[in-house]
């Protein structure tokens, strides 16, 4: 299907005249003749009967008139559509978080992003960092928010977008829960709750090593592999855990947040993207950190 001769055709028809009908399409009239014929050859219809005096439109001339807009109309709106999504204004966007990012800063940048690209289907996933390093490779999300520093990012563009720290979750009887701020050496012999080494290994390792620095030997008494779980699991008296500072805003019952001296690793968020990140990847990745991203 040639869309420019039924654009010629449309033209013709509408104007009645061909040579008005090259004139608005900015072309001479023998080309536009040539096209005429070629529809009505590739039709089998005569679409116009013409004579010294008029142009008129033959039955079946009258017939394709309603259908051929119609199909320069769905042309066009394709071709916009591309355009939208290429250009990241419209399409889906497919973005995995870590929690700790939501808690902190992913949820109102989130928000300005729909508002900012109402056209954009936007699909959020919960997944671990280690998870979303394997799917963005694999091409299943656009971009991923991450817990950096511990992890092979090799291959993808990672832009840190949050630092903070941990803070020690302890049950409300506990003999820490009305400090305010606590050294690394206060861990010596406590009953702990840490997510499993196989999660993330060179993080697990630095955070034992930091507190065998300070003197510090905690007992691990159960192992959580998310902070929902682990502050369950402080509430129900198992234990301490050391979570996000971000993990303040839940207010969970039952437990107390105690701020730890320096010493520990950071907790590092991360955009991580591939490097031809797509338009609305960098767009969101942009309101994240509150800056424009480039390609």
């Amino acid at each position: 299907m040639n869309l420019k001769r039924y654009e010629c055709f449309v033209a013709v028809a509408e104007e009645l005249h061909f040579g008005r009908a090259a004139l608005r399409l900015n072309m001479s009239q023998p080309p536009l003749s040539l096209q005429i014929r070629a529809l009505e050859q590739e039709l089998d219809a005569k679409l116009f009967t013409r004579d010294t005096k008029s142009v008129r439109l033959t039955p079946a001339g009258q017939a394709l008139l309603p259908e051929a807009r119609e199909l320069l109309r769905a042309a066009k709106r394709a071709a916009e559509a591309a355009r939208r999504a290429q250009s990241g204004e419209a399409g889906m966007l497919r973005a995995g978080f870590v929690n700790p990012a939501m808690d902190g800063f992913l949820s109102a940048a989130v928000r300005r992003f729909r508002k900012d690209r109402p056209g954009v289907e936007l699909e959020l996933r919960e997944m671990s960092s280690t998870a979303q390093l394997a799917a963005l490779r694999a091409g299943v999300i656009h971009c991923g928010f991450i817990r950096h520093g511990w992890l092979d990012c090799k291959g993808l563009a990672i832009r840190v977008v949050s630092r903070s720290r941990y803070v020690l979750a302890v049950p409300r009887d506990h003999a820490l829960a009305g400090q305010a701020r606590v050294p690394l050496a206060a861990l010596e012999g406590l009953e702990l709750i840490l997510f499993p080494r196989a999660m993330q290994p060179r993080l697990h390792d630095a955070m034992m090593a930091a507190m065998t620095r300070a003197g510090a030997c905690p007992r691990i008494v159960q192992e959580a592999a998310s902070k929902h779980t682990a502050l369950s699991l402080v509430a129900a008296g198992l234990g301490s855990a050391l979570v996000p500072e971000s993990a303040r805003v839940w207010n969970r019952e039952g437990v107390r947040f105690v701020d730890v001296e320096d010493g520990l690793p950071p907790v590092e968020l991360a955009v991580a993207l591939p490097r031809d990140a797509h338009p609305a990847a960098l767009a969101l990745a942009g309101h994240a950190a509150g800056q424009i991203f480039g390609a």
